[in-house]
């Protein structure tokens, strides 16, 4: 194929774009508080190659890392593709030679036994190094200083795995990075690794176990003293991979399966619940201790949010029908069996958001994203095809929910959190707001808002000269945290 498909995985804020490029200082409309200082990372999944197939999808697109540089009130911004082993073999043969998303059967023959990954999900810092991770494969090491790719990390040969999460989580008393790889015994089998690095980057533990069925573990959580694995009904099976078909199939009448463990326990304590037929998250707001309980903030939805998903299972249901919650799952880690309890704590939706200091420990409030019903049609494009128009902060301990719409015609993709050193203030969410401009074109802007008080909207807008295409998560790292990591690189470049 030599031209992009005309389908939601390719148009609206899903339009191909494909163009590295940087720019200084940029416009800035208000005032951007000094004390955010350091860098915004972003994945952009983006196509650098039209597809083989007509039907493929946008998680499939080559990853690039972008970087809003802010210090001293000014933005610079860069953005480059991040050089996978699969984007290079690509970018040499002028064409497209990887196929169906995560299915190495349709692959052209001389690319066979290549790492398929494009690490397009989630900007990574941890121990002073940045990954770009996508859960199909290793992350790639990417400086943060000029988003070149160092290339793919594996603990130096530690890691076993041969996956690598999207979403770690970072204890944010012990600076400890707890992780997982699914189908880390090769595709589609039911392996799952758990690991734990230290703060300074090294990996000190990998532990396997067995799923209860092949599903895309996209995302788990910590506690101070567990690690919760939930396991949801979309599946993989190898023999429909062999015959050319869907990785992920949404089984609507399959039971859906929570794993806890101690975090420095043995995968063999590992106690399983049962959860709801056919029900689906992708993301987890937080976890934390309670005596004997474990409580887990859960993106519900009845079933998979992913249309293509749903359709190889056999699920016919329109976007505009999935219904669910901000949900707690509460689990009496006491009390024997399979059962626990469940209430709705928020409104549906997606990407959430706490402050990185609250991380496996009670959180006050937290933010997410959802599509605001009054706001106008969706604006299509993002990894489901269509966008969320409002963010919404709410406090679960006394059910407080506050809203920030946005105008029709307008999406948002998923912020993140810069705390502040003043202990009365919650800091600020820093994100990007696409406005639709035309059938595929858009007018972006890098928006800062207040987190105690985002009724307010933007108290700075950063208007981009370029057109972007829609991100999936987002990292903020400090100007400390930069700072420390790139001493380190000049001290090991001298010894």
């Amino acid at each position: 194929m030599t031209q992009f498909p005309h389908t939601i995985h390719f148009t609206g804020t899903n339009t191909p774009i494909g163009v590295e490029w940087s720019a200084r200082n940029l416009d800035v409309i208000g005032t951007i508080p000094e004390e955010i200082d350091g860098a915004f990372f972003r994945a952009v999944p983006d196509p650098a190659m039209a597809p083989i197939f007509e039907d493929e999808v946008a998680l499939s697109a080559d990853g690039m890392v972008a970087k809003f540089d802010i210090r001293g009130g000014t933005v610079d911004y860069a953005i480059k593709y991040v050089e996978t082993e699969r984007y290079l073999l690509e970018k040499e043969a002028r064409t497209a030679l990887f196929g169906r998303y995560r299915n190495p059967y349709t692959d052209d023959p001389s690319v066979a036994g290549k790492d398929r990954t494009v690490a397009n999900t989630t900007p990574v810092w941890h121990g002073g190094r940045l990954l770009m991770t996508k859960e199909d494969g290793l992350g790639y090491e990417v400086d943060p200083e000029t988003l070149e790719t160092i290339g793919r990390f594996d603990y130096y040969g530690a890691l076993k795995s041969e996956t690598f999460t999207a979403h770690p989580r970072i204890d944010p008393e012990t600076g400890e990075m707890f992780f997982f790889g699914y189908e880390a015994g090769g595709l589609a089998s039911l392996d799952v690794a758990y690991g734990i690095a230290d703060k300074d980057g090294n990996l000190i533990s990998e532990q396997w176990f067995k799923q209860p069925y092949c599903s895309t573990i996209h995302d788990f959580t910590i506690t101070e003293t567990y690690a919760v694995f939930p396991i949801f009904p979309t599946t993989a099976d190898l023999d429909r991979l062999k015959a050319g078909g869907a990785h992920w199939a949404h089984q609507q009448d399959l039971e859906s399966w929570v794993g806890i463990m101690p975090r420095y326990g043995k995968v063999e304590d590992m106690r399983w619940f049962k959860g709801p037929k056919g029900v689906s998250a992708f993301h987890f707001l937080n976890a934390y201790d309670d005596g004997d309980l474990v409580h887990l903030d859960v993106c519900l939805s009845d079933t998979c949010a992913f249309g293509f998903m749903r359709e190889a299972g056999g699920v016919e249901r329109p976007q505009q029908s999935i219904q669910g919650g901000m949900t707690r799952w509460t689990f009496d880690m006491s009390k024997p069996g399979e059962e626990f309890e469940s209430r709705v704590i928020g409104p549906p939706g997606d990407m959430p958001r706490i402050p990185d200091a609250s991380q496996g420990r009670m959180h006050r409030k937290g933010w997410y994203l959802t599509i605001n019903p009054e706001g106008g049609p969706p604006v299509l494009g993002g990894p489901v095809g269509v966008s969320f128009n409002m963010l919404v902060q709410i406090e679960p301990g006394n059910g407080r929910i506050e809203a920030m719409p946005l105008e029709p015609g307008m999406a948002i993709n998923e912020p993140v959190h810069v705390p502040s050193s003043d202990p009365d203030k919650d800091g600020w969410l820093l994100m990007v707001v696409d406005r639709q401009t035309g059938e595929n074109s858009f007018d972006s802007e890098l928006w800062v808002v207040e987190a105690d008080a985002v009724g307010k909207g933007p108290i700075a807008r950063v208007p981009m000269p370029l057109p972007m295409r829609a991100q999936v998560h987002g990292w903020w790292v400090s100007r400390e945290q930069l700072d420390k990591a790139k001493a380190r690189k000049a001290q090991a470049a001298a010894a």
